[in-house]
């Protein structure tokens, strides 16, 4: 809450948007000893944050997507030890699923892209496949096990990261914010927040407080099950997923499927373009139930508890938007990260405090400053 009214607090940078990568920010400048203000009318973590499968996976689409993503989930094993119960952290692995025998051909380079990167992995054959994970269908080619990939529950590690800022250096305003810029955050109150630095990790609401963002926002579904303890082992994704995370024009869907702590399968992915509602889309939900069900026949036994839809934010170019607006020398942007936002928090938020401070970063920022398209 702010201080009394009238009086216009003084803060050294002022975040809007209380999703992971808000929330990461706001943890990785206050331990810098930054005074903060974190602006979110809702409930932390609600947006995007809740409509993502909190997997947290090295990527190899491009190198700059795989130094962002390996080093966030290094950032998060280092966190892994502080963080709560209900986070439900688990380094869970992924396993990818080649179809047939095209697709072991790129299971292959994708070992070895990730070897050369010096990233555990394994290749598994057919026999292997159907031992380590018997609810899969009968006839997959194999897949890769990255062991190393992990889980955590997103709602719950945003208000984690939270928590722990508001212990030091930050404040929560519950409010919207309705305009940024030139140092100021005006939130719809009527009240203003100045600072030198802010901060726009607002997900689908960004291009609203930066017009002209080149992002697109992406519906995402999501279903989860009753408990069925054992059911599955790792976090299973079928690797045409990477494929359809690329397309662009029309709806997709895919098979990812990751088994929660207390047994519950939680099941995506689609994707939809140029759609507003919120609702579930029944049709696309049919989509990607159908789409899992060809990779686990016995899932259409299986009861269905809750499903719900978000909205993503993605570049053309699949990389997020970290750094110095090009039209604002005050405006610094946190946004764009698709289906990535979990993944790649806690890297966000330091590249972020890092550029600001004027230190070297850990990876190189460049291939996702807002230079790279003039925003």
């Amino acid at each position: 809450m702010l201080g009394h009214p009238g009086m216009t607090p003084a803060f050294d940078a002022v975040i809007v948007g209380g999703g992971i990568v808000g929330a990461a920010c706001a943890l990785a400048f206050s331990q810098r000893g930054m005074r903060i203000a974190l602006v979110e009318q809702g409930e932390i973590g609600a947006g995007a944050t809740a409509a993502a499968m909190g997997h947290i996976v090295v990527l190899d689409d491009s190198p700059a997507q795989l130094a962002l993503t390996r080093y966030s989930q290094s950032l998060w094993k280092q966190l892994a030890a502080s963080l709560p119960p209900d986070a439900e952290y688990t380094q869970r692995g992924t396993l990818w699923v080649a179809e047939d025998d095209e697709e072991m051909q790129e299971i292959c380079r994708k070992h070895s892209a990730y070897s050369d990167a010096g990233i555990s992995c394994k290749t598994i054959d057919a026999q292997s496949l159907a031992r380590i994970e018997p609810a899969l269908r009968p006839g997959l080619a194999g897949g890769l096990l990255m062991a190393e990939d992990a889980v955590v529950a997103p709602r719950a590690g945003a208000r984690f990261l939270l928590a722990e800022a508001l212990r030091s250096n930050a404040i929560l305003v519950e409010e919207k914010a309705v305009t940024m810029g030139s140092g100021r955050v005006m939130v719809r109150s009527g009240r203003e927040l100045q600072a030198p630095i802010l901060i726009n990790a607002a997900g689908e609401g960004a291009p609203e407080l930066t017009p002209g963002l080149p992002v697109a926002m992406r519906k995402g579904h999501l279903a989860i099950t009753h408990p069925y303890p054992g059911f599955l082992r790792y976090q299973v994704v079928e690797l045409g997923y990477l494929k359809s995370a690329h397309v662009t024009t029309t709806d997709t869907v895919a098979f990812n499927v990751q088994p929660r702590q207390n047994g519950q399968l939680l099941i995506g992915s689609s994707r939809q373009f140029g759609v507003e509602r919120r609702e579930v889309d029944e049709a696309v939900l049919a989509r990607m139930l159908e789409r899992a069900g060809e990779f686990i026949p016995s899932l259409s036994s299986l009861t269905i508890e809750r499903t719900w839809t978000g909205f993503r934010s993605a570049t053309p170019d699949k990389l997020p938007l970290i750094g110095p607006s090009t039209k604002d020398k005050t405006v610094f942007l946190a946004t764009g990260h698709e289906g990535l936002g979990i993944t790649t928090s806690l890297a966000t938020a330091q590249l972020l405090a890092d550029w600001i401070a004027a230190k070297a970063t850990v990876i190189p920022i460049e291939p996702y400053l807002p230079s790279r398209h003039a925003v």
